[in-house]
């Protein structure tokens, strides 16, 4: 079974900066697509950012400038480095990979899901 555990959240005061990471684990073969989505209370989990394995990213409009995202493929750790915060910025923010991976003698391609990790932007 796959893991993918997050750490990297806090509370930051209005344009601060966090670090958010992630890296799986498991059986992998290999890691493909990862990405960052967030959910504040009461609305939709939405995409932040994604990277590919050549490192092609794509941001949401609204993180665009601030937030970086990157990776370590010899880690299978995703990063997003979160600059210039806003309060609109707080949410659970979630990792995602899509990953080769080994369960039992089955080679399989599954989406995984962190457990989140809070980023609370406040004065």
């Amino acid at each position: 079974q796959v893991q993918l555990v997050e750490s990297g959240g806090g509370l930051v005061q209005p344009g601060g900066s966090l670090r958010l990471s992630c890296a799986a684990s498991g059986r992998i073969v290999r890691v493909n697509a990862m990405a960052w989505y967030r959910q504040a209370p009461g609305k939709e989990r939405e995409l932040v950012a994604a990277i590919t394995t050549s490192s092609i990213t794509n941001y949401a409009d609204s993180v665009k400038g601030r937030f970086t995202i990157s990776r370590d493929n010899a880690k299978n750790t995703v990063f997003l480095q979160m600059n210039r915060l806003k309060p609109e910025d707080t949410a659970a923010y979630y990792c995602n990979a899509d990953v080769l991976s080994y369960t039992g003698l089955a080679l399989g391609r599954n989406d995984y899901w962190g457990q989140g990790t809070q980023v609370t932007v406040s004065s």
